[in-house]
């Protein structure tokens, strides 16, 4: 099969375009919304999405914070230094609710959406790094398949990657091909039983 000089065009700007919007792609941001909760997943820079969180808490988005994350290690769980980080910062420590087994994104939708439904929460802003933000709310938007919840994404920065840009440098490349292949299996691998 030939292709003509159009249709070379045609394939360069489709391939400039995806390379371009992967980005934005991963990164999807909605209108804020008065919501129940304010989710705050741990992972990369962490006292960043911590920040946004009780930003976002402070301008009166939510009146409650539901941090998301175990421990590494033998210490302090990673939800329990997040609600730590945001009692410093003023938010009243009865507001902040915590899930502290966690390890993985799947872990965190799951374990979250427990308190969700116990709650009976019916709309959560997500925060997270804006290069997983596609990913966590595809898992979270699983794990509150049964449940009537609406998530809104909402990333807080990040330090070094930008959703236009990402391309400039050899640490968001690997990061936004590896989160573009991660995204992907979550849509397309079903969730573990039992999670």
């Amino acid at each position: 099969m030939k292709i003509g000089w159009r249709g070379l065009v045609i394939v360069v700007l489709v391939g400039l375009g995806f390379v371009f919007g992967i980005g934005f792609f991963l990164s999807p941001q909605n209108a804020l919304q008065l919501s129940d909760a304010i989710v705050v997943v741990s992972g990369g820079e962490t006292e960043l999405r911590v920040e946004e969180g009780v930003k976002l808490f402070n301008e009166g988005w939510a009146d409650v914070m539901i941090m998301s994350g175990a421990s590494r290690d033998a210490g302090l769980s990673n939800a329990a230094a997040m609600k730590l980080l945001a009692v410093n910062a003023g938010v009243p420590a009865g507001q902040i609710l915590v899930e502290e087994e966690s390890s993985t994104t799947f872990e965190n939708a799951y374990n979250t959406a427990a308190i969700i439904e116990r709650e009976k929460f019916s709309r959560i802003i997500l925060v997270t790094s804006p290069y997983h933000q596609r990913r966590a709310y595809t898992v979270f938007r699983k794990a509150l398949a049964k449940y009537p919840v609406t998530i809104i994404n909402h990333s807080a920065l990040d330090s070094d990657w930008r959703k236009n840009g990402w391309w400039r440098n050899g640490w968001a490349r690997e990061l936004t091909i590896s989160e573009l292949g991660k995204t992907i299996y979550t849509w397309l691998v079903p969730f573990p039983k039992g999670e």
